[in-house]
């Protein structure tokens, strides 16, 4: 469950200035996408080319389309007050009845298209808490005045467009809107590959998550390693905050993603022990002036880069009825006293986007969760069905300050939660969960239960 995650901002701006990149990043830009336009071209000349009587028909084949997706719908009932102010003044909120809601966290459509020849496509279209909604009506009580109106307040985000060629098993080149696996639930954030109602609360909440970017992206397996390099935009030292770190640094409130700062993502996977996935991720680039307004002749921040560097660590096991899954995330911001001032003083203007926060210049999570099968005691008996019953812990802190900047006690927090899984056949699973946030003991416990069913399917 994400408690205080970043805000992605949405709004439109008439762009009124523009950054450039220097000459030689412009080099080095037109240099990789020449490169990977030659490769692909020189691929197909290699290939052999079949009859138009066979390639035409291949491109219109009901066989080479794949289509699926995934869904959420949630039932949550937290025993805390959601006022705002629960924080600053905690005595004042302890004897709340709490909040119950409704939601659908997501709601996911997968299409791709296998072209032959190594060629394939992919996309993703996501329905974030039930999509969005808006209308405009005339008021009659109000002498015919037309009123718009937001019905519902959702989000609707293309997560993955790419165009994908493939080489063998242990070279493939991706282009396009695409995924970036750095954490465990950015790699594998389905509803099936995690317990919770909700996705594992410390990485949903430092992390941008589901992490997705345009760029470029090379992976591959070979024997037991699999391997996954990119190249993408920054994030944006703007967005960072307080309450959620990095969580809503990738997002943009414009039409396109600025791109002054580029940065490298990379993600490798060890299958050696039967049963057994160890993964290594990281994330590495400047964050600062990776927007449209800038200060670069600035004295002050002229010389300033914010670097980031994200390392995490994650893994699952599978024996028998027992599953095992668990994280470690560190992240560290360089000049985040210097970039804490600058936020503080971004416009104030109607319509800003910018969240203005103090900025961490570290924040960790940390994960474990384990569950059992017990349908897998009775040999095979139960049809297929499976029975989870499971536990999950973590700890983390999204505002680790830099300098002399004091600490804020309700970024640290701890969250222990146990529940039920059960599978009536393999897409389908029925969750419920109960647990409690604990903080320091000046604030407020933070207990909650959820019930939620979810579907994951890909079919062709």
């Amino acid at each position: 469950m994400r408690c205080n995650g970043g805000i992605p901002y949405f709004c439109h701006h008439r762009i009124v200035k523009y950054n450039t990149l220097n000459t030689m990043k412009t080099k080095y830009l037109t240099f990789i996408f020449l490169s990977f336009a030659l490769l692909f071209s020189a691929s197909d000349i290699a290939a052999q080319t079949p009859p138009p009587s066979e390639s035409t028909p291949s491109l219109l084949s009901i066989r080479r389309l794949s289509i699926g997706g995934y869904g959420e719908a949630v039932y949550q009932y937290n025993f805390f007050s959601d006022n705002p102010f629960r924080y600053s003044n905690a005595d004042r909120y302890k004897d709340s009845k709490g909040h119950g809601r409704v939601d659908m966290p997501h709601a996911v459509i997968n299409l791709g298209y296998d072209f032959g020849h190594g060629w394939s496509f992919g996309t993703e279209i996501e329905f974030e808490h039930g999509g969005t909604e808006a209308a405009v009506e005339m008021e009659a009580e109000e002498s015919g005045e037309y009123e718009k109106e937001i019905e519902r307040g959702g989000e609707v985000a293309l997560e993955q467009f790419w165009l994908q060629k493939s080489f063998g098993a242990a070279v493939n080149l991706r282009a396009g809107h695409i995924i970036v696996p750095v954490g465990g639930t950015n790699a594998a954030h389905e509803p099936d590959k995690f317990f919770g109602v909700f996705r594992p609360e410390g990485e949903n909440t430092i992390l941008p998550c589901t992490w997705h970017e345009t760029g470029l992206e090379l992976f591959g397996r070979m024997g037991d390693w699999r391997y996954d390099v990119m190249l993408l935009p920054s994030l944006n030292s703007s967005y960072f905050t307080e309450s959620g770190w990095a969580n809503g640094a990738s997002a943009s409130p414009y039409e396109f993603r600025v791109a002054n700062r580029l940065a490298g993502a990379a993600r490798i996977d060890n299958y050696s022990v039967p049963g057994l996935r160890l993964s290594l991720s990281g994330f590495v680039g400047n964050t600062f002036f990776n927007d449209i307004v800038t200060n670069e002749s600035s004295k002050k921040y002229g010389s300033v880069k914010g670097l980031v560097y994200i390392g995490a660590f994650d893994f699952s096991y599978r024996h028998g009825g027992l599953v095992v899954r668990g994280n470690a995330d560190y992240g560290h911001l360089d000049e985040a006293d210097i970039i804490s001032t600058y936020n503080k003083n971004l416009s104030h203007a109607t319509g800003s986007p910018f969240p203005r926060s103090l900025v961490g210049e570290a924040a960790y999570a940390l994960g474990i969760e384990a569950g059992y099968d017990i349908f897998s005691l009775f040999d095979g008996t139960m049809g297929g069905r499976r029975l989870f019953l499971f536990g999950r812990y973590d700890r983390y802190n999204s505002y680790l300050p830099a300098g002399v900047r004091s600490t804020i006690g309700w970024t640290e927090r701890q969250c222990v939660s146990a529940g039920i899984n059960y599978r009536p056949i393999p897409a389908i699973i029925v969750k419920a969960e109960g647990g409690v946030r604990l903080m320091d003991s000046q604030y407020n416990k933070e207990p909650w239960m959820a019930l939620g069913i979810t579907w994951v399917g890909m079919f062709n």
